[in-house]
């Protein structure tokens, strides 16, 4: 039996980025709940534009609950999929219990119906909380194997810092005109998620390939084991000009998506993680050689 709503002392709210107390109000529940920081996004050229959050406020202009849905077109076994995602789902703890994050998550969905959305895709640890909304979960794999020869040699990468002007607008000009990472599965648009994502995790290293107009995102550990995250291009270069560019030579790499446009074969790996990627819509529809999403993209 569904949950009956509670709403006693709050005040439902819908679409209100443009307003700056109610994006400072999310990003505190954000904090408080996941002790994420999304504040920065502001700095890098905002939210989606496509974003519609749903929520419900008390009287002090806090967020009770809340839920977001964006347009995020996304290749799935090489078709363009018009669809949309839901994202900063989140109740804080005196409110739960009350019906609040069924409701906004019902509204949110019936949006995303009403635009015409032909799937939407989350990210959630609390898969079975999302089942019975009609979203099933979608096996994920990264690719391992040794590192490819290096390429003849390349101009050298530089580091890109997004906190820099210059180097914001570079990223997002070239976020603008990227190509999809694969064509098993991969977003088309993701330039709010891949800017915050440069901010959420230190340890993510952004470069620019000059000659081949191309920003990779990396990782290296203290072994010395490199991980590709994602590729920003029009034309995605092999993974040998890669490493060439970036003048590393690792023995061993992973990557962090299908690897068919890289010019490199590593084995799929089954993704062990505590978070899934769910899909409402589509049938039974998933990729039909193993992927995943980039990290750059997960929101």
């Amino acid at each position: 039996m569904a949950q009956r709503l509670d709403s006693t002392g709050l005040t439902f709210r819908q679409d209100y980025f443009s307003d700056p107390a109610g994006w400072a109000a999310l990003v505190c529940l954000l904090k408080d709940i996941f002790g994420i920081d999304i504040g920065p996004l502001q700095q890098l050229g905002g939210p989606d534009p496509t974003s519609m959050p749903f929520g419900w406020f008390d009287a002090e202009g806090e967020v009770a609950a809340n839920i977001s849905a964006f347009a995020l077109p996304f290749v799935l076994n090489g078709r363009i999929v018009h669809a949309a995602g839901l994202q900063s789902g989140a109740v804080r703890p005196p409110w739960r219990g009350r019906g609040l994050y069924r409701d906004v998550t019902v509204k949110a969905l019936d949006w995303c119906d009403r635009q015409g959305f032909e799937a939407v895709i989350l990210y959630t640890d609390k898969p079975s909380l999302y089942e019975a909304y009609g979203f099933r979960a979608i096996p994920l794999h990264r690719y391992e194997g040794t590192a490819p020869a290096p390429s003849t040699p390349a101009a050298l990468a530089r580091p890109l810092l997004p906190t820099h002007a210059e180097d914001l607008a570079r990223l997002q000009s070239l976020l603008k005109g990227r190509s999809p990472i694969s064509t098993s599965l991969a977003v088309t648009v993701n330039a709010a998620m891949f800017l915050i994502n440069t901010r959420l995790d230190p340890d993510i290293r952004i470069s620019v390939l000059e000659d081949r107009q191309a920003v990779i995102a990396w990782k290296i550990d203290e072994a010395g084991r490199f991980s590709l995250l994602d590729v920003v291009a029009a034309e995605i270069p092999p993974l040998a000009a890669i490493l060439s560019g970036l003048k590393i030579a690792p023995a061993f790499v992973e990557v962090l998506f299908r690897p068919d446009k890289l010019g490199w074969e590593g084995a799929p790996q089954p993704l062990e993680s505590g978070t899934r990627l769910m899909l409402r819509g589509l049938g039974d529809a998933t990729p039909i050689f193993p992927a995943m999403l980039s990290p750059m993209a997960e929101f």
